[in-house]
């Protein structure tokens, strides 16, 4: 972009770890009060009514070039809106706490709401075209057929597709229904107090508390999460009900098979895959988590471990702090190691304002990687604290970023990675990085540590995403039989605990009630999987890089640049790889249990 910068990109907060860079947002406009932002705000509202004038009830008429020129038109739509809330939505996350920026979101989302309700008509109309007209327009248009996989993905919802007037009322009664709900859970969670040692904590300063050095703190913070979840289990039980039950008459007038059909068909991916995924590593749990987690209790000098100890650093862990310009090093390091190009296309995000490192009062915890729009770039935030872990987390956004910068080539609407493989290049550049840090350890307590770090890691992704997901199926199977109590709803949690963790865990009372807090059950049910999907997906993919070397590296590009245009199958088949097979999944696990041989072979 050519727009005037209004501060640098590097600027010195007087940090413990060096100059962190901030985002520098005029990229997307050059202030909340500019003339462009004005100016993209009234063309929406009046692309959105034409949109609506030209095509409601009109698409059957519509020959090739006719349908190619509507669906050009909804993409330059969709990149309006979304160049609006992008900004809108970064300038709120960099201070949450300031009320200017918190109304200027707010009426940003109601007014694209508005002006984009009367598009509401074009999935449900274009859904009801037959499926050999359809075909008939996509062959007689090569730049219409570019766009097949989106018209798959909106049409694979048409076997279940209600009528118009019932479509538009579950979208309008959802603001009294499960989003009324899943704001209930969150203002419920937020305003949860938890005391410790005279502290009081919000949750997640409690949850910190889990991976503290000192022990006695660990058993306190998790002993404190039970007492206030259990004085709550009542309220996270009536939620959990609601929404399961919202979820099966839903499902039920749609005629979708099972509860989780909706989420693998959001995620283009079959059933039969992930359960490929959830079997593969549900018989590898004794393999991978039982056997870690004795070796941890070993060299934690315990018998049998505590609920609060599975997250606690390891003993032979030194405390240390890396600077900002360590951790860039390390990464594009890493990078560039694996191939020049990976480096380059990294590199804007440190010097032109792409990352926003610091920690500061207001800002958005945790760390995400925004891809705006195809027509600007990604922005990447962190909250940089100096741990060896924040490394990792610059090294996985980025990834995010990196891929995201590739795929914008296929324009908006084939630009958005399913689900199920949009964590490849996030999780591949972690494994870069972890790699090159394992190479440079100088001794072989260092690469203990590294090696543990990553294990614990990887079973925190894989073997308790999956233990979550066999619990959000036994939820709502038993909620289909009827109301569910809270000692109900701690049954089927504690069903899967144990099974996953292992027999050397000891589990307190009041852990039942751990399932209370995990947001992804009330916001988005069954999602839980795409992270295992992510992670054993990218073992199987390194391992194939392994053997191939340079012939490997021209493929994993083409498939980042692919973005959503192909399905996952075809993505993977270059690799040799196909995620139905149990084998795909027992490669890319048995990269874990690998690590855990070398982990039990330096113990002799």
């Amino acid at each position: 972009m050519t727009q005037q910068r209004t501060f640098d990109a590097k600027t010195t907060h007087g940090s413990a770890f060096g100059d962190l860079p901030e985002w520098d947002l005029t990229d997307l406009y050059p202030a909340p009060d500019a003339k462009e932002l004005k100016r993209d705000q009234d063309w929406l509202e009046n692309a959105c009514r034409s949109f609506a004038d030209d095509y409601e009830g009109k698409l059957a008429e519509l020959d090739a070039d006719g349908l190619l020129e509507a669906v050009q038109r909804y993409e330059q739509i969709d990149i309006i809106a979304g160049r609006i809330m992008s900004y809108a939505g970064l300038r709120y996350y960099q201070h949450t706490t300031d009320p200017e920026r918190a109304k200027f979101m707010s009426d940003a989302q109601d007014r694209i709401t508005t002006y984009t309700t009367p598009l509401v008509f074009y999935g449900l109309e274009f859904n009801r075209l037959d499926d050999a007209h359809v075909d008939t327009l996509l062959a007689a248009n090569p730049d219409l057929a570019r766009y097949k996989p989106v018209m798959d993905r909106m049409r694979a919802m048409r076997p279940y597709q209600l009528s118009d007037e019932l479509e538009k009322f579950l979208h309008d009664q959802s603001v009294v229904g499960s989003a009324a709900w899943n704001k209930l859970f969150d203002e419920t969670v937020a305003n949860l107090t938890f005391t410790v040692d005279g502290e009081d904590l919000n949750l997640e300063g409690v949850a910190d508390l889990m991976s503290h050095k000192d022990r006695a703190k660990r058993e306190a913070g998790s002993r404190e999460m039970a007492r206030v979840l259990g004085q709550n289990v009542g309220l996270f039980a009536r939620v959990h009900n609601t929404l399961a039950k919202e979820k099966e008459i839903e499902d039920r007038w749609r005629g979708l098979p099972t509860p989780q059909t909706g989420r693998h068909l959001s995620n283009h991916v079959e059933p039969e895959v992930v359960e490929a995924l959830r079997n593969a590593v549900v018989d590898a749990y004794p393999r991978l988590s039982h056997r870690y987690y004795a070796l941890k209790a070993k060299w934690m000098g315990l018998e049998t471990m505590e609920v609060w100890d599975r997250n606690a650093p390891l003993p032979m862990e030194a405390d240390r702090t890396v600077s900002w310009d360590e951790a860039e090093a390390t990464v594009m390091g890493a990078y560039a190691a694996f191939d020049p190009r990976m480096a380059e296309l990294a590199k804007p995000f440190f010097t032109d304002g792409w990352i926003d490192a610091g920690v500061k009062d207001g800002k958005a915890p945790g760390a995400f990687a925004h891809p705006t729009v195809t027509t600007v770039h990604p922005y990447v935030m962190l909250n940089y604290l100096g741990k060896p872990r924040d490394v990792m987390t610059l090294a996985h956004e980025l990834g995010h970023g990196v891929h995201q910068v590739l795929a914008a080539q296929q324009g908006e609407l084939l630009s958005s990675t399913p689900l199920t493989l949009a964590e490849t290049a996030s999780v591949f550049g972690e494994m870069l990085t972890f790699r090159k840090l394992l190479e440079e350890a100088k001794d072989p307590q260092e690469r203990k540590v590294l090696l543990a770090g990553k294990v614990e890691d990887m079973i925190n992704t894989v073997v308790r995403q999956i233990a979550f997901y066999d619990f959000e199926c036994k939820l709502h199977a038993a909620r289909a039989q009827g109301e569910l109590t809270p000692d109900d709803i701690n049954a089927l949690w504690m069903s899967v605990q144990g099974e996953s963790l292992g027999p050397v865990f000891n589990f307190m009372d009041g852990y039942e009630t751990f399932w209370a807090y995990i947001p992804h059950f009330v916001h988005s049910p069954f999602y839980v999987y795409a992270y295992a999907f992510g992670d054993g997906l990218v073992n199987a993919l390194y391992a194939v890089y392994e053997e191939q070397g340079e012939a490997f590296k021209d493929k994993y590009f083409d498939m980042l640049k692919a973005g959503g245009s192909k399905h996952h199958s075809d993505l993977l088949a270059p690799f040799g790889l196909d995620a139905s097979d149990p084998a795909f999944w027992a490669k890319g696990l048995g990269m874990i249990e690998s690590m855990i041989d070398e982990l039990e072979a330096m113990e002799d």
